[in-house]
Order: C-alpha cells, then structure tokens, then sequence
C-alpha cells in the first residue's frame, strides 16, 4: 500500500526537500499550510501539481484534529516554526506559541486522531547554545540562548514526554545549521550569497553583516531531509544529532563566496551593530555518529560545494528577475 505523509512547514527550505524525497519514495504527500491572503508556493512549484495541499495552523488544534483526522497519515513530519533566531528577540510570545506550545498541539492531535502514525520533530542545534561540551552529542546539556532556542528545547521535551507517556513513534532530530538555495533571505548564509550575486552584477556596493567570528556546523538541507525519513523508518524511535562533524565561521562562509566570483571579501563586508544579537552562540559543532551508526546516514555535500551552489543559485535568480524586466 502506499504509505502517506503530512509535513508541516511544506512551503519553507526543509518542507520542499523533505516532500521532493517522499514523492520520489512513492509517498502520497500532504503538506500544511495556514489559511493566509498569501501562502509562497515557489520552492515547491515544480512539484506542487503532486501534493495535496491542506490546510491547519499550529496555533489552532482544533485545525490539526480535523486534518489529521481526515488525511489520516502514516508519518507527520512537524517543520512548521518561527524559526528565524533574530526575530525570536522581538516576538519571543509568538515564538513561543508556534515553535514550543504548537508541538503539543500537534502532538496531541496526532495521539486522538491517528495515534498509530510516526511523528518526527523538528529540534536544533540552537538549543546548545552557550555549549557544555564540544562536539555537541544527543547527551549534551542545553543552555540556549535565544527565545528560539528556548522554545526548541521545550518542543524537543515534549517530543520525548508524549513519546514515554503514550507510547508514540515520536522521533527528534537534532539538526545543526543546514542551507541551500532555497534558504530565506533572512538567514545570514542567504543573505551572504544573494548579496555577493547582486555586488557581481553591478547591483549592490557592500554586504553589511554582524558578528563575523561565530562558528557553525554547515550542512546541506537536502541531505538532512534523508536523516528525518531514515529516524521514520526505524523500529524503535529515538533522538538524533545531524551533522557534518566540522565547523566554519561566518568569515570563511564570506571567504567562499566572494571568491567564488574573483571578489575579495573584504572590499565589501562591513560590520553593523544593527545585526548584532543580544546573546550570541559563538561555537556550534556537532557528532552524528549514533545517526551514521543507527540510522547509516551520512552528509553528501561539502561545505565549499553548498557555498557555491547557493551563490550561483542567486546569480541566476537574479539573472531572470533581469531578463524578465528587460
């Protein structure tokens, strides 16, 4: 039989890869979305024709109770979140209502309307924060640093209570920072490459950033979609640390990406206290080995290669916003 899946947070970078990964797989997939005047189709415009799109809010369980009720799926993937770390200062409440309260929503409709369905929850390496230990490993202490950070390690919880209190098939990853060219404009990495396109092409003059010395644990979005299958599809459910073992900080991701286009970073990068957080998570590196050991996952994409393909996935964006206004 075909199995079917609901992914929560469809429309954003992890959505569109994770459902491309499931139609490939021969899924019936249902992606989520909120009764908005706008919803963005266009990371999943190429594949949308093969979605059934739904609609629920985190924020309202009863739209979760009917839906699930309805779609009644083997696997529900829970994306969906306010999941930008510098917003979480100004709306630390929403924050929390959609990224820590809205798993238990979602959680408790999965266990009244099909609790026999796998659940997979979207956690972050966010909540380490101020890091006990380094490498981080699902064993780590948390101490996070951002209203974001905060409301993943309540989610995360959460995941693991309903998990030993109703004997649900509830699984966490632990996903460290992980990019693409589908990644928002509000991202630090996003915003890097799309700049160094628009300073390529004449468009721009400077790229002002933060903190240039915090260190992360880059990954590509596309391999760590397979890590969330993979956790589904395991006997016993569990928690697990996604990774690629190695750390760079937001100076080399500038180093790569300028010079990618023969451009010297620092002729454009200026530092701006604007962009400065009141907390800041310097050291981000984490160990997958139980994922490589349990789950035989393992990162594809180098960092250098993610750099690349996300600054050339904005020079020709930006090349047919050209065209088309030509």
């Amino acid at each position: 039989m075909t199995k079917s899946a609901l992914i929560t947070g469809l429309t954003g970078q992890d959505g569109s890869y994770l459902a491309e990964l499931l139609l490939e797989k021969g899924y019936d997939v249902h992606g989520m979305v909120r009764r908005t005047s706008t919803v963005n189709f266009e990371r999943i415009a190429h594949i949308q024709d093969d979605l059934n799109i739904v609609q629920g809010d985190l924020l309202d369980e009863s739209s979760l109770n009917e839906l699930l009720r309805q779609v009644k799926p083997d696997e529900v993937y829970n994306l969906a979140a306010q999941s930008f770390v510098q917003t979480s200062f100004q709306q630390a409440v929403l924050t929390g209502d959609t990224t820590a309260l809205g798993v238990t929503r979602i959680l408790n409709a999965v266990k009244n309307s099909c609790p026999e369905a796998r659940f997979y929850q979207a956690s972050s390496s966010e909540m380490f924060g101020k890091v006990k230990e380094v490498p981080q490993t699902e064993n780590t202490p948390f101490h996070p640093r951002s209203p974001y950070g905060v409301a993943k390690v309540y989610g995360h919880w959460i995941t693991i209570n309903y998990r030993e209190s109703y004997d649900m098939h509830a699984s966490s990853g632990i996903l460290f920072n992980h990019e693409s060219p589908r990644r928002g404009l509000e991202f630090v990495t996003r915003k890097i490459s799309h700049h160094v396109a628009k300073i390529k092409l004449g468009l721009a003059t400077e790229l002002r950033l933060g903190d240039l010395h915090p260190q992360r644990d880059w990954g590509f979005a596309g391999d760590y979609v397979e890590a969330m299958w993979l956790m589904l599809q395991q006997h016993t459910p569990d928690d697990y640390v996604v990774c690629t073992g190695e750390t760079h900080s937001v100076q080399e991701f500038c180093e790569i990406a300028f010079g990618h286009v023969d451009l010297a970073w620092q002729d454009f990068v200026v530092q701006d206290e604007r962009f400065m957080r009141p907390a800041e998570v310097d050291l981000l590196i984490g160990d997958a080995n139980k994922a490589r050991s349990v789950l035989g996952w393992s990162p594809k994409t180098t960092f250098p290669d993610l750099v690349t393909s996300m600054v050339e996935g904005d020079l020709e964006m930006i090349a047919r916003q050209q065209r088309s206004l030509a």
